[in-house]
């Protein structure tokens, strides 16, 4: 585990070597959610397996979750995107990566892929939206409502009554975010791309639970990208990297693997 400076703030990363080390080895980097997330959700789900099939796993907390600081203001889309191309800048690490994003997480790696093309091999969106102007709108209704709602103990009873201590905790600390923070008024004034999608120049890989309103996206998502893969899965909501691990894994691996083969990235 590390800290570094990523600009103008501290960020926590842990990173896991590819078994078998190698020049020629994909670099994949996880990127979490907001609010109840930290990159531990990848430690403890699909990052040791990346690294043990022979992949360069890199793995950070955004600004204001986990270990990494938590200024009072700076939270829109391309201040998190910043932040990781900082990252990348002070490993170094020169080669193309393969970007995975949880949520939020994907959004900010279509960012970067928008935005730094030249850094990005692939991008893998789970259950996310691109950052145009409806998802701008969609994050400013869900941010005010959980900034009003978690606010309130009658509601963290309620989640653990029905979701258990460990969502409670969760659900506390995202309330510490919000009530010390900017975020919930920084993303909705993010910075966003066309709505053609046609700043996303790098192939795009897509997971959607079936029961997520965030499979409605597969149609355009599909019409609008040439090089796009979308994947529903059954009987599956919004909370696809830890319910599904295992098919995440596999989908995400293969994903990467067939692009490294293709592009013949040696760093």
């Amino acid at each position: 585990m590390a800290k570094l400076r990523t600009g103008g703030i501290t960020t926590h990363v842990q990173r896991l070597p590819a078994a078998g080390g190698g020049a020629d080895v994909p670099v994949v980097v996880f990127v979490h959610g907001l609010l109840t997330d930290s990159l531990a959700s990848y430690y403890l789900t699909v990052g040791p397996g990346f690294a043990a099939a022979g992949v360069d796993v890199l793995m950070y907390d955004l600004r204001g979750h986990g270990r990494s600081d938590r200024p009072a203001t700076g939270y829109r889309l391309e201040q998190f995107v910043d932040d990781l191309a900082h990252l990348l800048d002070a490993l170094p690490e020169t080669r193309p990566v393969h970007v995975v994003g949880n949520s939020f997480g994907g959004t900010v790696a279509a960012g970067l892929a928008a935005w730094h093309p030249k850094r990005v091999a692939t991008v893998t969106m789970i259950e996310s939206e691109p950052p145009v102007a409806t998802w701008l709108e969609h994050m400013a209704d869900g941010l005010a409502d959980a900034k009003a709602r978690l606010a309130r103990e009658e509601v963290i009873g309620w989640i653990e009554a029905n979701h258990g201590s460990h969502t409670a905790r969760l659900s506390r600390g995202a309330s510490r975010i919000l009530e010390a923070t900017t975020l919930a008024e920084d993303v909705p004034r993010s910075r966003v791309i066309d709505d053609d999608l046609s700043a996303l120049g790098c192939p795009l890989l897509a997971v959607f639970g079936d029961r997520s309103g965030l499979a409605a996206q597969v149609p355009d998502l599909e019409a609008r990208l040439s090089d796009c893969r979308t994947v529903v899965l059954p009987d599956q909501g919004h909370s696809v990297l830890i319910e599904r691990p295992h098919e995440t894994r596999e989908l995400v691996l293969g994903w990467v693997r067939d692009h490294h083969a293709l592009t013949g990235v040696t760093g």
